[in-house]
């Protein structure tokens, strides 16, 4: 980012430039669960920023390890839960169901 003074016609005209950049994909959001956020959120009917904040809360297992049982069901429980007041329709099937859909492998 700069600023810019030009002159026209005897008058400043200032201006704040932005580089032009171009993004292949949005911005990472806080706590982002780094999966398709959108195509996850539409197929259990919720928003974008609701499934987001929902998931803030969850604690995956570091990459290239599995979570424990426990932990499995505590993130089941926070996620399960949080979904259901933005869709009381989602059941634990469905979220099982969707979340294998889009698991990093």
């Amino acid at each position: 980012m700069f600023f810019a003074v030009r002159w026209v016609s005897g008058t400043a005209f200032a201006a704040i430039v932005l580089p032009s950049v171009a993004f292949a994909d949005p911005p990472l959001l806080k706590n982002d669960p780094k999966r398709p956020v959108a195509q996850i959120a539409r197929d259990l009917g919720v928003q974008p920023q609701q499934f987001t904040a929902c998931f803030e809360n969850v604690r995956p297992a570091s990459q290239g390890t599995q979570p424990t049982a426990e932990r499995q069901h505590a993130n089941k429980a926070v996620l399960l839960g949080c979904l259901q007041k933005a869709n009381p329709e989602i059941t634990n099937e469905k979220l099982d169901t969707v979340m294998d859909r889009y698991r990093p492998r």
